[in-house]
């Protein structure tokens, strides 16, 4: 969770002499910091891990969008056709 707005978010001239407490600041505190650039928001810093999570998440949600996909065009079989009851 975001305890300060204004600690995450730097302009990116901030990163020519700061990359390394950067990385630093958004490993430990597995927050994401937003990259400005003429005063608009572009680009995030995100830990590793978290980066990972997100992959994760994305890909269950889209197996799950595509899962809906198919209940709705009738793509279905009774569990127990499929478990073989």
């Amino acid at each position: 969770m975001i305890s300060n707005i204004h600690e995450c978010i730097k302009p990116i001239s901030y990163i020519t002499t700061n990359a390394a407490d950067m990385m630093n600041f958004v490993s430990e505190r597995k927050e994401s910091l937003i990259i400005t650039e003429n005063g608009e928001s572009r680009a995030i810093l995100i830990d590793v891990e978290s980066y990972q999570e997100m992959k994760k998440a994305f890909t269950f949600l889209k197996i799950i969008q595509l899962s809906e996909k198919d209940i709705g065009a009738g793509n279905v079989k009774p569990a127990s056709e499929v478990l073989h009851l």
